[in-house]
């Protein structure tokens, strides 16, 4: 279950999953890490869910981890309940990549140490050009954490990963649109509805062709160019028996707008 600092609603088959400690940036404190993960994992079983938006309330996406949390930890030396927290970590990065459906980070104000890697988790991004973007642990004397050393590689050069990691300087979005950080910037006041539009287009979209290419998208960053030849076979026969494939050709032969099921 969620309490108040992790809200989620529903419409029409989107999910919004908001961070909602606005007062202090959305700084992760408490079982705020558990709640999401429970969060995100009933989203993802949801059979009538097609897209899922994870959001920030407020000024910021998500500052990291409470350091005044983390003072009291290391204060007391409670190693065992920061493991917890890490483990909660993890579930949650775990959630949004495994799911089928499409998971879309729109972020507002500063997406910080663990925030940074909550975003970069999610399949697509879409910024406010207020948002900025910093690998802040090594100014607290901490390691990334949150997929951060799995994900930032992967999208940049070493020398451009290192950098951030190194020296936890901040980049603003349009620097992270350059860098293929982020898919889109956009002004403040159209975030919100920039990325309703972005949702709905996935919620019409296919779901049993998006949820295939998403498994081909992560599998291919470790998998031979082989075996992504047969799971494309694979895929492709499911995507050709299911009802959207079918629905899919026969709208394009009669020239209207598919009305996919996701089935």
């Amino acid at each position: 279950m969620t309490d108040e600092l992790i809200k989620v609603a529903e419409d029409s088959g989107i999910v919004t999953i908001t961070l909602n400690r606005p007062e202090r940036l959305n700084a992760l404190v408490g079982h705020m890490r558990r709640d999401l993960a429970e969060a995100l994992e009933e989203a993802g079983s949801d059979p009538d869910v097609r897209v899922v938006l994870m959001t920030g309330a407020g000024r910021a996406f998500c500052a990291g981890g409470d350091v005044h949390f983390m003072a009291e930890l290391v204060e007391r030396g409670d190693a065992e309940e920061f493991a917890r927290l890490l483990g909660a970590a993890r579930r949650v990065i775990l959630a949004i990549r495994q799911m089928t459906k499409p998971v879309i980070a729109s972020i507002s104000g500063p997406a910080s140490g663990a925030g940074f890697n909550l975003a970069l988790a999610c399949d697509l991004r879409i910024a406010s050009s207020t948002a900025t973007f910093s690998q802040s642990f090594v100014k607290l004397g901490f390691h990334p954490d949150w997929g951060g050393t799995y994900f930032l590689p992967r999208l940049l050069p070493s020398n451009i990963a290192c950098e951030l990691f190194f020296l936890g300087d901040a980049i603003d979005a349009d620097q992270a649109l350059r860098l293929g950080l982020v898919n889109r910037v956009v002004a403040p006041e159209e975030l919100e509805s920039e990325t309703r539009k972005l949702a709905e287009r996935l919620r019409d979209a296919s779901a049993v062709s998006i949820a295939a290419a998403k498994h081909a998208v992560y599998a291919a960053e470790h998998d031979s160019l082989e075996q992504m030849l047969q799971y494309e076979v694979e895929a492709q026969l499911r995507c050709f028996e299911s009802e959207d494939g079918r629905e899919g050709v026969r709208a394009f032969l009669e020239k209207r707008q598919p009305r996919f099921t996701g089935r």
